[in-house]
């Protein structure tokens, strides 16, 4: 069996508790191995290109049927298919599961790679049908944007200033929005989304329960190559020597790890040795921190309670991140 770690955020219903230690709850599943490396029995995608096209079929559908929905900007990895054989098991057999593409660009700062991201959408529509989805919404620009810049946003709140918030101005404002939109377009029951961007999935929970949208948010386990990266879609950029120096990411957030679980609390003890281990393989190092894993807040000067340990770093012109729980 194997065993992964899932976060759940499920938006109360009327009359529970709505404290947040009731919202956010850290489960352990087990998830056979035949969810995550079993070839799924492959079908034709439905794909739908416009909203109306989408909530046409969506109305033919039963009310009361689950919808597992994957948002993704394309460019599809093994970590995306890891969401959508999920939902899968999660919809059911009587469910549905449907992906969306979209390259956003209110979530893009000015000088960042949204006119050279990757966008194979042939190829991404062929792994879509290999793990078993059922749907792909792909809309273009401007059917999300039909006045190319929206007049109003999604505020992300204060946790969108810091780490990822601070070094990319703006970035959580165009993710919130675009989520926001697509669920209110989808309409899912679940929302399933990857630990590997752990502080866009904190701030999405957080707007989910705050707007008090209809659907249980589930969190899946960072999926990584054999030598330890975190798999992403901007790996691609990456040259052979920089690949290699990449995975010193990874070992650092590990090294680090030990050092707790050997019962290291000096956080700037635990923080050195992610950012020298990174450091020292010539990447230029972005933050290497320890934080509370609800609030992002760093732990100083000792490490108490539950730890998050983040880092981004550089690898030539691709920026990475990754973290591990502790």
């Amino acid at each position: 069996m194997l065993f992964t770690l899932l976060r759940r955020a499920i938006v109360p219903q009327t009359g529970q508790k709505s404290g947040i230690a009731d919202r956010f709850t850290f489960q352990c599943f087990s998830l056979s191995m035949r969810i995550m490396m079993k070839p799924m029995t492959q079908s034709p995608l439905n794909i739908f290109r416009t909203v109306l096209e989408w909530r046409t079929f969506r109305s033919t559908l039963p009310p009361d049927q689950f919808m597992a929905f994957v948002p993704t900007m394309g460019a599809l990895h093994e970590g995306h298919g890891s969401l959508v054989k999920l939902a899968g098991e999660i919809a059911g057999r009587g469910g549905h599961v449907c992906a969306s593409i979209f390259v956003n660009p209110t979530q893009f700062g000015p000088g960042e790679d949204f006119t050279r991201y990757p966008r194979p959408l042939a190829a991404d529509v062929e792994l879509l049908t290999k793990w078993g989805a059922q749907s792909l919404f792909a809309p273009e620009g401007e059917e999300m944007y039909p006045h190319n810049e929206p007049a109003v946003t999604v505020d992300p709140g204060p946790m969108a200033d810091i780490l990822e918030g601070a070094i990319r101005p703006g970035h959580f404002r165009g993710v919130c929005t675009v989520v926001a939109k697509l669920l209110h377009i989808i309409a899912p029951t679940h929302l399933l989304l990857g630990q590997k961007d752990f502080q866009q999935q904190l701030i999405l929970c957080r707007m989910v329960m705050d707007f008090n949208f209809p659907l249980e948010v589930i969190t899946v386990p960072t999926v990584r190559e054999p030598d330890g990266l975190a798999m992403s879609s901007r790996n691609r950029y990456l040259n052979a020597d920089d690949r290699a120096k990449a995975t010193a990411i990874y070992d650092g957030l590990q090294r680090a790890a030990a050092q707790i679980h050997s019962g290291q609390r000096d956080a700037a003890v635990v923080c050195r040795t992610i950012r020298e281990t990174i450091a020292g393989t010539g990447l230029s190092v972005d933050y290497a921190l320890a934080c509370h894993p609800e609030t992002l807040q760093p732990h100083e000067p000792l490490i108490q309670g539950p730890c998050l340990l983040l880092a981004a770093a550089r690898a030539g012109s691709t920026r990475l991140i990754d973290n591990v729980m502790a």
